[in-house]
């Protein structure tokens, strides 16, 4: 007998209490094909992050072609929440087919559905059947772990973690979803846009080679500063100003630099075993970027010797490029211009971009969304996830310690960088000095283990 999607939905949470006590097998195939929907079934969400990025997020999830309603949100500052919920009733969206949606049609949430602090998430989640996670990143597994557990189905931005404690609590949830069958869907959305399904899937194919070098870049200006206001507590100012702090961010070479290499992980089909490089602050040495450094520069070794040369850099003025390049023993492949190369560099293959390229934004939210609705189960993106945000923080323990990270080591660390609560009035792990200045990591200085 086939399912509808709400009891696909009640079934997956149902099993919650059972799995979370049950060994922690991972499924051998999780793309297993469960039923289809009935057609007057409406999904609920629940919106936990309420920034630009969640913003974004839940308006490309309302302008589905699902039987979709926004029913709660959770943010831990009233305005953003507010300023959000405004821009999704006033927004305008086109679905796959070019149909205007009329966004704010999908949108039912009473006041007493707006949930305001740092518990709010669990309130609002409790509503929903479906979750989107779009915090900042240190939150992330705190989230990911209540959504699991209510047996929800997940959208989650990237990085899904700061440090190695925090990857490890999302590595556990992740059986657990795999366990309860919940789709995962992570916004490392280079996974969903067309020319980099096609590409990846000819270098699977060996279209150029072993891969033997890569190379990939997230070099550009920067990003924006939220600066003090009077009467902040040290928690809410690192809230408000959550790029420059690593609990929050993981600097950026987590929280931008991850996509790109996501990417050369994905075409190498697994994950380095050691970093080593170097980074600073060359320009942004003020108190108001806090710890994190404007350049990092690192190698990346996998297990069979293929080095990735990785850059990031936030200086404005400078050259930009944000890319990927692949280097096999019969061709090159480069993403941004979507091509493949022979070893002399003569194009053997182009993909079309002006008439196939799609925007990954709205497919991974069209992809899971008809996948939930028709009671299906086939994303199970949370643990290359943590994989490659697992990447990105060796990469930034290199280049603040100077010194060669194993990846074994540094993930079994259990290196925790969070506060020890989460409250206005908390204990801040980093303070500033009687300047306003932060500690920041130096290179041959800075130990980790």
């Amino acid at each position: 007998m086939k399912n509808s999607r709400r009891e696909f939905i009640v079934q997956s949470s149902l099993g919650a209490g059972a799995l979370l006590a049950a060994p922690l097998v991972a499924q051998a195939n999780p793309r297993v094909s469960f039923s289809q929907s009935n057609v007057g079934d409406t999904l609920k969400v629940a919106l936990i992050g309420c920034g630009g990025r969640g913003t974004g997020a839940i308006i490309q999830a309302l302008s589905t072609k699902e039987n979709i309603q926004l029913v709660a949100m959770a943010d831990a500052f009233k305005d953003r929440l507010d300023d959000c919920y405004k821009s999704v009733m006033n927004s305008r969206a086109k679905d796959t087919s070019a149909k205007a949606v009329q966004v704010n049609q999908k949108v039912n949430v009473p006041e007493d559905h707006k949930f305001v602090g740092f518990d709010g998430y669990k309130q609002a989640m409790a509503l929903a059947d479906v979750v989107i996670l779009t915090t900042p990143p240190g939150f992330r597994p705190y989230h990911f772990e209540e959504a699991v557990r209510l047996g929800k189905q997940i959208f989650m931005e990237k990085p899904v973690a700061t440090d190695p404690a925090g990857i490890q609590r999302v590595l556990a949830a992740a059986k657990i979803a795999k366990e309860k069958k919940l789709n995962v869907v992570v916004g490392l959305q280079r996974h969903y846009q067309n020319s980099y399904r096609d590409l990846m899937k000819r270098v699977q194919d060996g279209q150029i080679g072993d891969v033997v070098s890569a190379s990939c870049w997230w070099n550009n200006d920067g990003v924006w500063v939220k600066p003090r206001k009077e009467g902040q507590t040290e928690m809410e100012y690192q809230m408000r100003n959550w790029y420059y702090f690593n609990w929050i961010c993981g600097d950026h070479i987590t929280e931008q630099h991850i996509h790109n290499i996501d990417v050369i992980n994905w075409a190498k089909n697994g994950y380095p075993v050691r970093a080593r490089g170097t980074g600073g602050r060359e320009v942004r040495k003020g108190k108001e970027y806090g710890e994190i450094f404007d350049h990092h520069i690192v190698e990346f070794e996998y297990a069979d010797g293929t080095i990735l040369n990785s850059q990031c850099r936030h200086i404005p003025g400078t050259w930009t490029k944000v890319d990927e390049h692949l280097i096999g023993t019969k061709g090159k492949v480069l993403f941004d211009s979507a091509k493949i190369l022979d070893l002399k560099g003569n194009v053997n293959y182009a993909f079309d971009k002006k008439t196939k390229e799609n925007n990954p934004y709205q497919t991974e939210h069209d992809e899971l969304w008809a996948t939930v609705a028709a009671g299906e189960y086939k994303f199970a993106d949370a643990e290359n996830g943590a994989y490659s945000t697992m990447t990105s923080i060796l990469g930034r323990m290199a280049t603040y310690s100077g010194q060669i990270i194993e990846w074994d080591k540094a993930i079994n660390s259990g290196i925790n960088i969070a506060p020890s609560r989460f409250a206005w009035d908390a204990d801040m792990p980093l303070k500033p000095d009687a300047n306003g200045l932060y500690p920041v990591a130096v290179p041959g200085k800075t130990k980790y283990f």
